[in-house]
């Protein structure tokens, strides 16, 4: 990439107002003379999307990926300059190039806009004496993945265009800052940019600023890499350390969109129930699986056993010698995701003798290398399964075999496995099925295992919850292998934690200790400008310089987020701007001018003054002192006034709360999920318990029938009535077992109202007994038998994750206060809502 002073000349078509609609940008870099010979393209958030060399070019004679044709780039190169904003460095070079380019193979050049880094520079620059991409990066401390400007890895299209990319957003701050407002009617316009301000798993998509953060994202993928060298296939730990709103979760989203399509990245949230920590973290790791991989039709599961299974079948002396095994082997050479598309038709002799011979190799080679006791075997046969049938409704039944769940008989004839039954010990099943995973993927790449949304476990109730994790956690590092267990925490917590843990896991974990400190200035601006961008504004388009202040003033990226959120639902939807608790503001003294200093002292005494609005009354003019009231005359108002209008943000908030948590509910509701009558049970009861932290009115006990199973279940006692709440989303002979024994329990306890619920997504009952005893429920006086719809499920997640997002502090509301105003704001009339408003008016 060359400069020249003919940038002097520039047109002004190379560059237009990089302030307005410019998210659609792309930054190009070419290299070449006259003719392209290398090209990269970086989109707006700094990834790669395209590179190439022109094959046959002298410069490019050592390079054997990503040649091709100059005709073939000109073909690429076509559709992703059209109607672009193109981000260059010395435009008018890397314009005259690709003209060039296209003329010479008679293509048409795209309609594009292009702007100049290097005229920009100069622009607000105009003393230095270079403006070589290079002088520029280091001059204006520039980083791309924690690394300055280096000039011997310059002029290689990639790496020019990711400094030029960091460029330009440096440079886009500061004409942020010498904008016009734009009016507040026009700015209603626009969509709120800071909407989303929280990464709630790794698998969502979220605008990412790679220069945050980069370093403690190098150092786990450097963890990463110590796992996989490992020759004992030991697993390693770390703890991700970071208050709320730091970025503990995106961290780990951005590990998975650059690691997913050659590791598993697997996310387990807070555990619920204490006897079930393996299960709901098995269960979890299988959702985690059913996610898709970016590039591929396939999921996380299906890329394992694909890539897994091939390794197993060429390490087989006997297989890679005869003529079958070596025509299937030659078949997933070039790509093991072949396994699912060339051993011919689903319903055909040929695929069923291909799969036959693969399910036998694989399962001797796995008994003549691993013990097979337990159930190690039986999962691994489930995963051949898995792998054998594209058909989606065999899929779903070998999913819930997987997860342990008994089928029907029907069921499990149909797909050929071995039904489960009530005798198997569920922990220890997780336990061998989470290790086969960790065993196969010896033979692929290093499993991630992050465990996040931990905050709660600290809390009094859930103590014996903690140690059970603590536990599992102890025996995940030493049964499974080839892993990197990540925990995200917040400090105080990690603290905690180590005097719950074993004193070997505390010893594994903390020898990576990676802390997540807020970062600078500079990067949440280029983070706001991020955000804006994708709707077409800038921050300074609606914030005044020391309201962009207020809003870096804050303690986190996070509130950082939200507080430029509430100014924008200010400006330009008229709602009250919020007040804020010191905790909150974060005083900083990096002002090196006494003007700046002071006007940041005029911007903190009015937030406290908006703190302390709550408490202002008119001066008793009896009295001596200054009154907050004299200095702050705008904000003096009655105690009782200020009192409702707290009250109707706080409403506000909650409901707005509501309804995007809601909105991630409702989708999330039509994936496949996993779902297991110890988690609802688990979910009810930190529902139950968290409420009874604000009444202390509420009993709770559980009912036997002396050994026999029986639904999980609680019973809630109020002043005014009993009530028993159980799930029963087993089938097979596990429900009709524990049904029956519940009607005994319905009869024996009459003045109680017994709710047995069951998932709408779960499998009909079709058996004769068991539709009995259903029927039989219903025909009592105090029993009844609900099938979880839509509606009830989505408010059951939805009280349970406000009270798990208030404790993580990803919401930043009062647990209390919202619990009080619930039964108002829960308006659906499904029987779960219900049920909670009578706890909660009780």
């Amino acid at each position: 990439m060359n400069s020249t002073n003919n940038s002097d000349k520039i047109q002004s078509s190379l560059y237009f107002n990089p302030l307005k609609n410019d998210h659609d940008y792309i930054v190009v870099d070419t290299e070449g003379q006259d003719i392209l010979r290398e090209i990269a393209i970086i989109d707006s958030q700094g990834k790669l999307v395209y590179e190439a060399f022109v094959e046959g070019h002298y410069n490019n004679e050592s390079q054997k990926i990503k040649c091709k044709s100059l005709i073939q780039i000109i073909d690429d190169l076509g559709d992703l300059l059209q109607e672009k904003n193109i981000i260059c460095h010395s435009a008018i070079h890397d314009k005259k190039i690709l003209k060039n380019s296209f003329q010479a193979t008679t293509k048409k050049f795209p309609i594009c806009k292009f702007i100049c880094t290097f005229q920009l520079a100069k622009r607000h620059y105009p003393h230095y004496p270079n403006y070589s991409l290079g002088y520029l990066s280091k001059q204006l401390r520039r980083k791309v993945k924690n690394r300055f400007f280096n000039d011997n890895l310059a002029h290689s299209a990639v790496y020019d265009a990711k400094f030029t990319h960091q460029l330009y957003l440096h440079l886009l701050s500061i004409e942020t800052m010498t904008k016009t407002m734009i009016s507040n009617s026009e700015l209603s316009h626009y969509p709120n940019p800071f909407t989303s301000s929280r990464v709630d798993n790794p698998f969502q998509t979220h605008l990412d600023f790679e220069q945050v953060y980069q370093a403690e994202y190098e150092s786990l993928k450097s963890i990463l890499k110590a796992v996989k060298v490992d020759n004992n296939n030991q697993s390693k730990g770390a703890v991700v350390i970071g208050e709320a709103g730091t970025g503990k979760t995106h961290l780990i989203m951005r590990i998975a969109k650059e690691l997913l399509v050659r590791n598993r990245v697997l996310f387990i949230r807070q555990p619920n129930n204490p006897d079930y920590i393996f299960y709901h973290i098995y269960n979890r790791i299988l959702e985690s699986f059913n996610e898709s991989v970016e590039g591929t039709n396939r999921t996380q599961l299906e890329l394992l056993i694909a890539h897994s299974f091939v390794s197993i079948l060429s390490k087989i002396d006997k297989v890679y010698n005869s003529p079958q095994g070596k025509k299937v082997i030659d078949n997933f050479r070039d790509d093991s995701l072949n396994i699912y598309e060339v051993l011919g038709k689903e319903d055909s002799k040929k695929y069923q003798d291909n799969w036959n011979f693969i399910e036998r190799n694989i399962i001797n080679w796995w008994s003549e290398n691993f013990s097979i006791g337990g159930y190690g075997l039986e999962i691994l046969k489930g995963m051949i399964k898995f792998c054998r049938y594209s058909r989606s409704d065999f899929k779903d039944i070998i999913r819930r075999w997987l997860s342990g769940k008994e089928l029907s008989d029907e069921e499990a004839n149909k797909i050929g496995l071995k039904n489960w039954n009530d005798d198997i010990s569920r922990e220890e099943f997780a336990l061998d099925a989470i290790a086969v995973f960790g065993k196969l993927s010896t033979l692929d790449e290093p499993l991630i295992i992050v465990f996040d949304q931990l905050e709660g476990l600290g809390l009094k109730q859930n103590q014996h919850i903690l140690e059970n994790f603590g536990l599992a956690i102890k025996e995940i590092l030493t049964h499974v292998p080839n892993s990197l267990i990540i925990l995200n925490l917040f400090p105080d917590r990690w603290q905690q934690f180590k005097d719950y843990f074993d004193n070997s896991v505390v010893d594994r974990l903390s020898q990576n200790c990676i802390t997540l400190s807020r970062p600078k200035d500079q990067q949440i601006k280029e983070i706001l400008n991020l955000k804006t961008q994708a709707v077409g504004l800038s921050v300074t388009d609606f914030c005044t310089e020391a309201e962009l202040t207020d809003i870096l003033s804050q303690s986190s990226i996070r509130s950082i987020i939200n507080r430029a959120s509430d100014y924008y639902r200010y400006k330009a939807e008229n709602v009250p701007l919020p007040y804020l608790s010191p905790s909150k503001i974060l005083v900083t003294h990096t002002s090196n001018t006494l003007e700046k200093r002071v006007e940041q002292l005029e911007n903190i005494l009015e937030q406290i003054a908006k703190l302390t609005n709550g408490f202002l009354t008119e001066k008793d003019d009896n009295k001596d002192g200054i009154s907050l009231s004299d200095m702050f005359p705008e904000l003096a108002v009655k105690e009782e006034n200020n009192s409702t209008k707290d009250d109707e943000f706080f409403v506000d908030k909650l409901r707005q709360s509501l309804d995007k948590l809601k909105k991630d509910i409702t989708t999330e509701y039509g994936q496949p999920q996993i779902i297991t009558d110890s988690d609802d049970i688990g979910k009810l009861l930190t529902i139950i318990e968290t409420i009874n932290n604000y009444s202390n009115d509420i009993e709770l006990n559980q009912l036997r029938l002396g050994n026999k199973k029986i639904p999980e279940h609680i019973g809630i006692n109020t002043n005014k009535e009993e009530i028993v709440i159980g799930f029963l989303n087993l089938s097979g002979t596990s429900f009709t077992t524990r049904i029956r024994n519940m009607n005994q329990l319905v009869v024996a306890n009459n003045k109680a109202t017994f709710l047995l619920y069951r998932d709408e997504r779960e499998p009909q009952i079709k058996g004769k007994v068991g539709k009995l005893e259903i029927e039989k429920l219903n025909n009592t006086k105090n029993g009844q038998f609900i099938i979880l719809d839509e509606t009830s499920r989505i408010n059951f997640e939805l009280v349970y994750q406000l009270i798990i997002q208030i404790q993580e502090k990803d919401l930043e509301l009062d647990l209390a206060k919202s619990f009080s105003l619930l039964p108002e704001i829960l308006d659906e009339d499904s029987l779960i809502t219900l049920l909670l408003k009578k706890i909660i008016k009780n």
